[in-house]
């Protein structure tokens, strides 16, 4: 096993272990704190995969705006768990078996791609997700789209400002 592999099952053991907390998790604050490093450990993914441009908005899109979002809208609910109901029987017996098909399903894809494993090759080389030929072909063959959206979201910009003046 190389370096790139154990790194891989590493960030995929986190990404896993990550996910399951936020799901137990009682706080929600927490949860979403745990959700961030769910999108950090899939940003490591991207990076393996030679994808840097996604891996980097994907830290400043989801991990950096949405979750201060989430956090926000969290912590201006003042949730509260006296005053959250209690859920009826039904429901969390549909919920284990929802629970319990999602891992029947996991367990049949696991089975099913045992027979690829020894094909499975991890990216090393390419430039599809590089961020240098991205931006040559951002500034050479798509300037102008490219400086049409800046107008727009600059336009967009000032009538936010505009309205938020009112």
């Amino acid at each position: 096993m190389n370096t790139l592999e154990i790194l891989f099952y590493a960030l995929s053991a986190f990404a896993i272990v990550s996910a399951v907390m936020v799901l137990i998790s009682k706080n929600p604050i927490h949860s979403v704190l745990w959700l961030i490093l769910v999108f950090f450990a899939i940003s490591g993914h991207y990076i393996l995969m030679n994808a840097q441009f996604l891996a980097i908005v994907n830290i400043i899109v989801y991990a950096g705006a949405i979750m201060v979002l989430f956090l926000f809208v969290i912590m201006l609910m003042n949730v509260k768990k006296d005053k959250e109901p209690q859920k009826q029987h039904l429901v969390k017996f549909i919920g284990v078996i929802a629970g319990g098909s999602f891992l029947t399903l996991m367990i049949a894809l696991v089975k099913q791609t045992s027979q690829l494993q020894g094909k499975t090759v991890l990216l090393k080389e390419g430039t599809i997700g590089l961020i240098h030929p991205l931006g040559k072909a951002l500034f050479s063959d798509y300037v102008v789209p490219f400086e049409i959206s800046s107008v727009l979201f600059l336009s967009a910009m000032v009538g936010a400002v505009i309205i938020g003046k009112k």
